[in-house]
């Protein structure tokens, strides 16, 4: 039997027509935060738990990527730090979100635009200010 299509059915609607949202780009951040962390995060905790487990001699070259001589982060360093919390920080604050939307909150268009558009923010606020507090501690 050939495909014949049965027009009470709707068709599913392209891409071409739907709106890019906040709330779109929201979702996929979060998912791709939460593979780029699972991958980086891990990549890097194995790589230094190896090289912790493996003595000094081993674990010198891990520190060299990451740290300068004088034991304060390199420009690697502060983009994988950087990197990592801002990541962490989005997912977190994307998932708090989820929450609400999960708990039936939220679904309003003005709401759901805001919220969406301040994971962003939050997420930068805290980036910052968890790097400010770095610095601070570590420079005394």
């Amino acid at each position: 039997m050939a495909n014949v299509r049965n027009p009470a059915r709707p068709l599913s609607p392209h891409l071409s027509i739907w709106k890019w949202g906040p709330s779109m780009t929201v979702s996929i951040v979060h998912r791709v935060t939460g593979s780029g962390m699972a991958t980086v995060g891990t990549l890097l905790f194995v790589w230094w738990l190896a090289a912790l487990a493996s003595g000094p001699a081993a674990y010198a070259p891990f520190l060299d990527v990451f740290t300068l001589s004088s034991g304060k982060l390199n420009l690697l360093g502060y983009v994988f730090g950087i990197g990592l919390t801002l990541s962490f920080f989005q997912h977190m604050a994307s998932g708090v979100r989820h929450l609400f939307l999960d708990a039936g909150a939220n679904f309003e268009l003005g709401g759901n635009k805001r919220t969406a558009l301040a994971t962003f923010l939050v997420s930068v606020v805290l980036t910052a200010a968890f790097w400010v507090w770095i610095v601070e501690k570590t420079n005394g």
